[in-house]
């Protein structure tokens, strides 16, 4: 059938092509049925949406498909029905229990990204993904698959160093000070980094506050060949694409397959050049890994499929007990990073864990004697070389190199809690911050968050401030405020913890 394109402003998270009625029925085709716009240049595959939004003759297309296409109204395309991908028999396979080929893999991941796969078949290949799991070949394969689907980059700079952090953790700015350590030692370290998914702030939210975080991949390759670093937002990037899809798939069904994990992290640093890795695995109460044995589980998984992929893999457990350092919310932990970076000091938990993971990859990337690693960190970090380098990144980036704690604005609605009792802080509990946090507008309000004055292990008298909540409007902050008085984010106990009588 041909066609014209009609451009909809609709935007759906979803490539949703819009057919009129009357040309459905002609052509057999049904809503969701899985169609093909080909032009003399390109094959694009979408969903069929049947509406009478557009007059026969014609093919809506919309935001979605703009965004990766380009197309022009009243284009004429040719529009047929795609059929079933082989794919999918590859996807009953593993919904079977039975192990991929290599080259199935690749097949399904290609028709992730093409949008071949519906988000049906997308779903039903990540429950399969954590009913069934894959073993270390399939991780490897998936790894790669998704990489090379995407866009590389090839930095001159060598070695090329990076970090990442399985997260869990509210609070944890911490690659706001490894990243310019590292770099200050002249190793080098593109940096990129996500959005708040389900957290308060991700290390991108975080940077954004300082400086713009959204570049090409042509950009960040002069950003880091020029001054060894940068700390972006890697959605921007076309970098291992299916991930997106897959990580769509995983949030509307609250599941986070330990394969795919493994393959989504990998596939971003072997996508970048990363020759060497270290994976930060925040472990404790209330984050993703809970004990040390899953801990140390998922260590091995990781160095093992850093092997295979040709990547020196190091990985560090860290303590995820409670948020690091004082500052929950994008706004408020750049002023905390900001402030640690300018005077050499800060909170004992984020100085620790920085230079802790900065240490390690000085030692990886040869610029330290083993063991020396933290010790080096921590001269580098009061020495004010890790914050000169970090204006650099920060003008190199577009922002203002020499913006000062505070120039940042905070949410000036503001709430403090404090002791109803007098004890010792026993337990903060991450996930309650982190729903307090969000519901006091964290992290689309850069300016929301949770300042604490307290943590685990500090004795208080009753009265005293536990933590206090920032919000932008009255209405987010009552919303927070409700929340936290639901829940039980600090607790206080005197040494006596349970008393039992005489039954």
């Amino acid at each position: 059938m041909r066609a014209k394109v009609k451009i909809l402003d609709v935007e759906t998270g979803r490539f949703m092509v819009v057919i009129n009625e009357e040309d459905a029925k002609k052509a057999k085709l049904h809503p969701e049925d899985l169609i093909k716009i080909e032009t003399a240049k390109r094959t694009i595959y979408g969903d069929v949406v049947i509406s009478n939004m557009v007059q026969s003759g014609e093919i809506g297309v919309t935001k979605d498909i703009m965004r990766a296409y380009t197309f022009s109204e009243g284009e004429m395309v040719n529009v047929v029905p795609a059929g079933t991908p082989e794919s999918v028999r590859y996807v009953k396979k593993k919904m079977n229990g039975q192990k991929l080929k290599k080259v199935e893999i690749e097949a399904i991941v290609k028709d992730i990204v093409d949008r071949k796969l519906r988000d049906i078949e997308i779903s039903s290949f990540v429950t399969a993904l954590e009913i069934n799991g894959l073993d270390m070949d399939e991780i490897a394969w998936l790894t790669v698959a998704m990489a090379e689907t995407g866009d590389m980059l090839d930095i001159d700079r060598k070695p090329i160093m990076d970090v990442h952090s399985i997260g869990g953790v509210p609070g944890n700015k911490t690659n706001v000070l490894v990243v310019p350590i590292v770099a200050a030692a002249g190793l080098t370290i593109p940096k990129t980094s996500s959005r708040a998914i389900t957290s308060a702030a991700g290390t991108a939210d975080v940077v954004e506050v300082l400086a713009p975080v959204t570049f090409s991949l042509d950009e960040i390759k002069r950003i880091v060949e020029k001054i060894g670093a940068c700390l972006v937002w890697g959605g921007a990037l076309n970098l291992a694409p299916a991930d997106d899809l897959t990580i769509k798939a995983e949030r509307a069904l609250s599941i986070d397959p330990r394969g795919l994990m493994l393959a989504s992290i990998m596939s971003k640093k072997y996508a970048m050049g990363s020759q060497y890795v270290l994976i930060d695995i925040p472990t404790g109460e209330g984050v993703k890994v809970e004990t040390i044995e899953e801990a140390r589980s998922l260590a091995k998984d990781f160095i093992e499929l850093g092997k295979r992929l040709g990547q020196y893999v190091e990985a560090a457990i860290t303590y995820g007990g409670q948020p690091i350092g004082h500052t929950v919310g994008p706004a408020l932990e750049a002023k905390e990073a900001l402030e640690t970076l300018m005077t050499g000091k800060g909170p004992g938990s984020l100085v620790e864990k920085a230079t802790g993971l900065a240490g390690i990859l000085l030692e990886m990337g040869g610029v330290a004697p083993a063991g020396m690693g933290k010790k080096m960190a921590k001269e580098i970090l009061e020495s004010g070389k890790a914050y000169e380098k970090l204006k650099e990144i920060i003008a190199e980036q577009g922002g203002d190199p020499n913006i000062k704690p505070e120039d940042i604005p905070i949410g000036d609605k503001t709430y403090t809690f404090v002791a109803q009792t007098s004890g010792y802080v026993t337990k903060i509990d991450n996930k309650a911050i982190t729903t307090i946090a969000r519901a006091a507008g964290a992290p689309e309000d850069k300016g929301a968050g949770i300042l604490f004055h307290v943590k685990v292990g500090e004795k208080v008298k009753e009265g005293d401030p536990l933590f206090t909540i920032h919000a932008e409007s009255e209405v987010r902050l009552d919303q927070a405020i409700i929340q936290a008085r639901r829940m039980e984010p600090i607790r206080i106990e005197g040494m006596v913890l349970q008393r039992i009588g005489n039954i």
